[in-house]
């Protein structure tokens, strides 16, 4: 398995196994079958609705063109709307185990998930995704053409970074911290987030000092005491979990 290894400008390596095509298609595959499910299920509203339009033309003529949209959101903005909302996954990509992620390791924007998407009709041509195939093997990266749009790559995920992933984030509440996690800024909470999300993917060595060099970087502004200092790893789960129950209580 490839590794991308990214030197964040807070000058903290971080490695991640690049997702190839093999699994990048079963994710699709997963998601195609969630699509399909759900577009028969609109197409058997859409005959209900048809067989009883002749009694009720107004409601039934505003129901079908619901049903449109909601068709065109089913097919092309399933991928966008889900990355956007699940960071960077889909149904399909979260049992397998993918993320999509920036270029410099952080979680993507809603503009990076609809901008790699846009180029999502183009990368399925010829058929089969044909041009995305083509493109991912030329890449060393795996990138489509969506990819390079968006500065976006794919990545594995292991399932028990995930579950570390809930733990921190719901280990904390506005009233518990004792940290004043104001001071962070969201572009170091995104590097702590980053390392917290994937470090079961680092070697011991380079797990360890990347958590030392993030709480170099952001000590000066905190009163770290020395039983703090003993357990860096939950030290960064508490000051993450206390600034995800700002953002959501503040």
């Amino acid at each position: 398995m490839d590794n991308l290894l990214i030197d964040t400008p807070e000058q903290i390596p971080l490695e991640f196994p690049l997702a190839g095509i093999g699994s990048r298609f079963l994710a699709l595959a997963l998601d195609t079958l969630i699509q399909s499910a759900a577009g028969l299920t609109l197409v058997a509203v859409a005959l209900a609705i048809v067989g009883r339009t002749r009694r009720v033309p107004a409601h039934g003529a505003w129901a079908l063109a619901i049903l449109v949209l909601l068709w065109f959101l089913l097919h092309f903005g399933y991928f966008a709307i889900f990355e956007s909302v699940w960071n960077g996954q889909t149904p399909g990509k979260r049992s397998t185990h993918l993320r999509v992620i920036q270029d410099s390791g952080r979680p993507i924007t809603v503009y990076e998930a609809v901008a790699r998407n846009l180029l999502r009709i183009v990368d399925s041509l010829p058929g089969l995704y044909g041009v995305a195939i083509i493109s991912a093997l030329l890449s060393a990266k795996s990138k489509r053409l969506g990819d390079y749009v968006a500065g976006t790559v794919v990545v594995h995920e292991k399932p028990a970074v995930l579950e570390t992933a809930v733990r921190w984030d719901l280990a904390a509440s506005p009233a518990g911290s004792r940290y004043d996690v104001s001071r962070l800024t969201p572009q170091e909470f995104q590097l702590i987030e980053a390392f917290l999300l994937r470090r079961n993917q680092l070697g011991v060595e380079v797990r360890a000092d990347t958590a030392r060099k993030i709480i170099q970087r952001i000590s000066p502004r905190f009163e770290f005491s020395a039983d703090d200092l003993k357990n860096l790893e939950a030290l960064l789960e508490t000051l993450a979990g206390a600034y995800r129950a700002r953002a959501r209580y503040g």
